[in-house]
């Protein structure tokens, strides 16, 4: 009975462990995720405000055109690369929260076999 006893209480302190550190990785990782989002709106805020110094300045209609063409562009392109980061930042979170159920269950299945 003793023993078995042991057995619960090393299982418990090694989830609490390992619950403890699946929770410091996700409070990295959301951390991460929050710069990333300040940085990015920065960013853009900044690259807004030059674009509307530049339009500002155009001289003719086509030089506008222009201008906002390759705003758009820009913007696309570092949307795009913003979105793809942080689905990577998100999909590591996820892993790092399913990590301690995913140890729990091989053990159970490993001392089921």
């Amino acid at each position: 009975m003793a023993y078995e006893f042991e057995d619960v209480k090393n299982y418990g302190k090694e989830q609490f462990g390992a619950a403890a550190a699946a929770t410091t990785c996700f409070a990295k990782t959301l951390q991460t995720i929050a710069t990333e989002t300040a940085d990015y709106s920065k960013k853009a805020l900044e690259n807004n405000s030059a674009f509307m110094e530049k339009l500002l300045g155009a001289k003719s209609y086509d030089t506008a055109i222009q201008i906002q063409s390759e705003y758009w562009k820009t913007s696309y392109a570092s949307f795009v690369a913003q979105a793809t980061k942080m689905g990577e930042l998100y999909s590591s979170l996820a892993k790092e929260a399913f990590k301690p159920v995913e140890t729990a269950v091989a053990k159970v299945y490993d001392g089921k076999n």
